[in-house]
């Protein structure tokens, strides 16, 4: 038996509009996290993006961190691996829910912030390397 066409109600009786845009398109006219979000302004769209871009350069600086040090409490170390683990995935969630929006500066805003994260993180642990082995090369003379 066909079913009418319903109106796509809530429980309080409101219209809701469930279209979802299924292509890259650009501008501030979209949805990214939260209903409303950044509601068709250029400053709240200019925030998004920011939010994104840091949202993802937290995760590539939070998924290269240095592991545990040499003679850690157990205990300690992996209460302290799974707190970073637990925001960097949270974070991750986000960054893929915001990138599902298909609005193409959101795309930007995390493949860069995933960029500028991984040079970071890469940049601190050659350093520290390169500072580890200039001050064995100390010891030894």
């Amino acid at each position: 038996m066909d079913m009418p066409n319903m109106p796509n109600m809530t429980d309080n009786g409101t219209n809701m509009d469930m279209n979802m845009q299924m292509s890259f398109y650009w501008g501030e006219h979209g949805t990214v996290l939260f209903s409303g979000w950044p509601n068709h302004r250029a400053g709240m769209y200019t925030l998004a993006l920011f939010f994104v871009f840091f949202l993802s350069l937290g995760i590539e600086i939070l998924s290269n961190q240095p592991p545990i040090r040499h003679g850690a409490k157990p205990a300690l170390g992996v209460v302290v691996q799974a707190v970073v683990y637990f925001f960097r995935i949270s974070f991750l969630y986000l960054v893929m829910l915001a990138v599902m929006s298909f609005n193409g500066g959101i795309f930007i805003a995390a493949v860069l912030g995933h960029s500028l994260g991984f040079f970071l993180a890469k940049f601190r642990a050659i350093s520290m390397a390169n500072r580890e082995s200039s001050g064995l090369e100390q010891k030894v003379k």
